[in-house]
């Protein structure tokens, strides 16, 4: 039996079946994708030369829940914005960033599901859109993105991909706010701190 601690071995064999380690049961991406919505840790080894695919075979989880009716999560603006930081000099900031905004979205999260539930009971997202909870959600979101185009100002002088650059004049009407930029070049040292600790 595998230790609580210890993230569960899935092997990925030539003939793309998974299986199981913890369990000593083939399993399929719908099984792992369940597995990480109840917080199960694992990774994936390729069964012939143990290389670690976590990361390929999780992005393949989204690829396919995205192409599922009804479920699309990610927005056409933010694949091509994610797309055009390929290869680009902020790429590396972006993973840092992206875990940051999720980390702080899940701590918000059962806050969000408690206010949802308190004002329409078990009403669809669509009938919620306007309310109180949904704007303080987008305020939340625009809030995340005006630090992270901040951030990224700080590393370059150009704009940043579909963004114009500033006028000077908008620049003295909207100052700076320079604690929420330290925050956010803290919340970064402190991630990159913990990925060399990690190698």
């Amino acid at each position: 039996m595998v230790a609580k601690d210890t993230p569960i071995v899935i092997k990925k064999y030539a003939n793309r079946r998974l299986y199981n380690t913890g369990t000593s049961t083939y399993v399929t991406l719908e099984d792992l994708a369940e597995m990480v919505k109840k917080g199960e840790e694992f990774t994936v080894q390729d069964a012939k030369t143990g290389e670690d695919i976590t990361h390929p075979v999780l992005t393949q989880i989204i690829f396919e829940l995205e192409n599922k009716d009804g479920q699309n999560m990610l927005p056409i603006p933010f694949l091509r914005q994610l797309i055009s930081y390929y290869g680009d000099q902020m790429q590396m900031v972006v993973p840092s960033f992206l875990e940051q905004s999720m980390l702080a979205f899940s701590k918000e999260q059962e806050r969000f599901r408690e206010q949802m539930k308190a004002t329409f009971g078990k009403a669809p997202m669509d009938m919620m859109k306007g309310t109180a909870p949904m704007k303080a959600l987008e305020e939340q979101t625009r809030r995340n993105m005006e630090l992270f185009q901040n951030a990224m100002r700080m590393f370059t002088p150009f704009p940043m991909p579909g963004t114009a650059a500033p006028a000077e004049p908008a620049k003295k009407e909207t100052p700076e706010k320079p604690d929420e930029l330290k925050e956010l070049k803290d919340q970064l040292a402190a991630m990159q701190r913990k990925i060399d600790s990690m190698g």
